[in-house]
């Protein structure tokens, strides 16, 4: 029988083909017009598993987009693993920007540009060719494998966070590692495992002041203005050296070990070329820790939006009647958003200047999560992508967050391998988004090598 790499090498047009097929589905979920197209996605997803790689394969109906769910034959005494990825595809806007059409996969200098061609139908893809490599190279596979695939992860999996909540669905997707792609690596050489991501919770806070607009030179100096007020709360939340001044918020908090911080200071990261890259000349930050560090290990607080008083061409000499600001804070492991919301609503009710009242909406929240780096599946997952690139992952503390996976690791008790083989440059999320065959068809050989690794772990079971 073949190799993995050779009957990787060999059946690369069959692979692509397929590829090109799912990008070709514009599986939307945050656009109504494209619930057809979501169906369309998972039943093909379902046949795949079902006809090329033999696996007892369903769709499951739920109030909104289905999941998918596939198992292979059992294989008694060894490790289970589940396989997690999404269908589900960002937007096109601004489809101006898009130098090719977005749902017509293009090949141009290596690499594929398409909407999803990298998240997260590429690299989900990954893991599927190579069970498909293993049962074709090996006869059969070494361990228990099951997929799940769900269609709303870029709008916050709603459906399978209901899934989980019943303890036979949980029972149907029990495993003792979930392995999925939906992270990058820190360089195109360089292969690396996420064992770490920082959680978020998102809230808005509104100010209203006077029952309508105001002329500012009658009151002007009188009355509190909610704009300014909201400004002034706002820039307290965060002090000029990086450290968020709300009372308990750092008490959770687990400290750096001497380890993480030496496999963080790993990763190959230019500073200056990362800022350059976004036209910044400067940082910010905690100062006693690395750029790397507080990218992805330490908690964070920014204003995404602030909106307040007339915003046309030209001025309008008033005081608005109302003022409100949406943001977000990056929580790292140990910390949740319970506590940070009764913490921030305290925080400014304490600072709330008269004239004005305040309402804080809470909008969304996860914790964050941190796999030992001892776990012997993600030490079995690292020797499995050193086998493919030569040398050893980068062990990487995301700053980004996948709340559902944090659900999905509490809810059934395994361990996480995230081993993305994407890469930062890759686009997602923006127009013209690809994937280079050199990281697709390495994303395969690594999914199958690590398969192999896990199949050597011993298990409870």
């Amino acid at each position: 029988m073949p190799t993995p790499k050779e009957f990787i090498e060999k059946n690369r047009r069959k692979f692509i083909d397929k590829w090109f097929e799912a990008l070709r589905i514009p599986s939307v979920s945050a656009e109504t017009d494209h619930k057809p197209d979501m169906r369309r996605m998972a039943e093909w997803l379902a046949d795949l598993l079902d006809g090329d790689l033999g696996f007892a394969a369903h769709v499951i109906e739920t109030q909104t987009n289905p999941l998918v769910f596939g198992q292979s034959p059992e294989v008694p005494g060894a490790p289970t693993v589940l396989i997690y990825g999404h269908y589900d595809v960002q937007p096109v806007d601004p489809l101006d920007q898009w130098r090719t059409p977005p749902f017509e996969p293009t090949l141009d200098d290596g690499k594929v540009f398409c909407r999803g061609a990298d998240d997260d139908k590429g690299q989900s893809l990954t893991h599927l060719f190579a069970v498909k490599t293993l049962l074709e190279t090996e006869g059969k596979l070494p361990l228990n494998v099951k997929f799940l695939f769900e269609g709303e992860e870029e709008i916050g999996s709603a459906a399978l966070s209901a899934f989980l909540e019943s303890e036979e669905n949980r029972n149907l997707l029990a495993a003792d590692a979930i392995l999925l792609s939906d992270t990058d690596k820190p360089a195109a050489d360089r292969p690396g495992i996420t064992y770490g991501l920082r959680g978020v919770v998102g809230y808005e806070l509104t100010l209203t002041g006077p029952n309508r607009d105001l002329h500012s030179g009658l009151y002007g100096g009188s009355v509190q203005n909610p704009v300014t007020a909201l400004c002034a709360m706002l820039a307290a939340v965060i002090g000029p050296d990086g450290k968020i001044r709300i009372p308990g918020f750092y008490d959770d908090v687990v400290p750096l070990s001497a380890r993480e911080r030496e496999e963080l200071a790993k990763r190959p990261f230019d500073e200056a070329e990362s800022l350059a890259a976004v036209g910044l000349d400067a940082s910010f930050g905690e100062p006693e820790y690395t750029v790397t560090e507080r990218r992805g290990a330490r908690p964070s607080f920014d204003i995404n939006g602030i909106t307040g008083g007339y915003q046309g061409k030209g001025g309008k000499t008033i005081i608005p009647a109302t003022a409100s600001a949406k943001f977000t804070f990056r929580l790292v492991p140990n910390q949740r958003p319970e506590p940070l919301t009764r913490a921030l609503e305290s925080f400014f009710r304490d600072r709330l200047p008269a004239g004005v009242k305040m309402d804080l909406a809470f909008q969304h929240g996860a914790g964050g999560m941190v796999i030992p780096l001892e776990s012997p599946f993600l030490q079995a997952a690292a020797r499995g992508l050193s086998s493919v690139y030569g040398e050893a992952p980068v062990f990487i503390r995301d700053g980004g967050s996948i709340p559902i996976i944090t659900k999905m690791k509490d809810a059934l008790g395994a361990d996480l391998i995230l081993a993305g083989a994407g890469l930062e440059e890759d686009g997602i999320h923006s127009p013209n988004e690809y994937f280079t065959l050199r990281d697709f068809f390495l994303g395969i050989e690594s999914s199958a090598a690590i398969l192999t690794e896990l199949a050597r772990v011993k298990t409870g079971g």
